[in-house]
């Protein structure tokens, strides 16, 4: 018998490709949706059975009406707008003069070798250690809570920024000069693009720190916030709304992370 020739179609074998990929990314993005529920449904039965202690881990679903409540009294939503502002302006005032630094670091050695001490002097002392002293220049106010996390968030920022320049592989410096680029040229076209890999790791770090950051400074020191919330409600045993508060910084961590990523496939795609 004449055997029938099997035609080559690239196009289709593209095509059974594509579609797998997007099985493969819809099978993991409901493990990633499945995990925190099935936590949650089981925290639900384990507290409803009493095989863990009620008082202690409330059901989900009485925390879910004890934020529905605290939301609805405008409670909640004044703590989440203060706290929010703190990390973003503490995020921000850590981050940029890290990131300049950083690349100066990278860029000249002179700059690097004056500031690497006191960087490697400083980062080992908790920031929170320093916050009776900051609280003495500062204030209690909302001053003192950003500058606290911009501390706390300097340190892997600069570290990061100044690895990742250092990190450039030495040809494209060396074609830089060959063209006789200047300073401006180094900073903006070659350190600033050439260590972003490294540098939105440093980043990424920062914003998790600012979170650690922004409750312990408002459980020591602050009369509103999310951390103030968490202290007070533990302090009263008010454990829905002490969970509440911990939810809610969870969240925001989960949040920040993903958008912190989302920025990330922008600007280096390659990665």
């Amino acid at each position: 018998m004449k055997k029938t020739a099997v035609r080559f179609d690239p196009f289709k074998v593209e095509q059974e490709e594509w579609k797998r990929q997007q099985r493969k990314e819809r099978y993991k993005k409901a493990l990633t949706i499945c995990s925190p529920i099935f936590v949650l449904l089981l925290w639900e039965f384990l507290s409803r059975t009493a095989l863990i202690d009620p008082r202690f881990f409330p059901p989900p679903f009485e925390i879910l009406k004890t934020f529905l409540a605290m939301g609805m009294s405008g409670e909640l939503f004044s703590h989440i707008w203060i706290s929010l502002y703190r990390i973003f302006a503490g995020f921000l005032l850590g981050v940029i003069p890290g990131v300049i630094i950083g690349l100066l670091m990278g860029l000249y050695s002179p700059v690097r070798h004056f500031i690497s001490p006191l960087v490697m002097a400083l980062m080992p002392i908790p920031t929170l250690a320093l916050l009776p002293l900051i609280i003495i220049l500062f204030g209690i106010g909302d001053m003192s809570k950003v500058v606290t996390i911009a501390g706390s968030v300097f340190f892997p920022v600069v570290i990061n920024t100044a690895a990742g320049v250092l990190n450039i592989d030495a040809i494209y410096l060396d074609v830089a000069k060959n063209y006789g680029a200047g300073s401006k040229e180094y900073f903006f076209k070659i350190a600033l693009p050439g260590s972003l890999p490294v540098m939105l790791e440093g980043i990424q770090m920062g914003q998790a720190i600012a979170l650690l950051t922004i409750v312990a400074a408002e459980m020591m020191g602050a009369t509103s916030g999310i951390g103030y919330l968490i202290w007070t409600s533990y302090k009263a045993f008010l454990l829905k709304e002490m969970f509440v508060g911990l939810i809610l910084i969870s969240f925001f961590g989960y949040l920040f992370s993903l958008g912190l990523r989302m920025l990330q496939k922008k600007l280096i795609p390659w990665r």
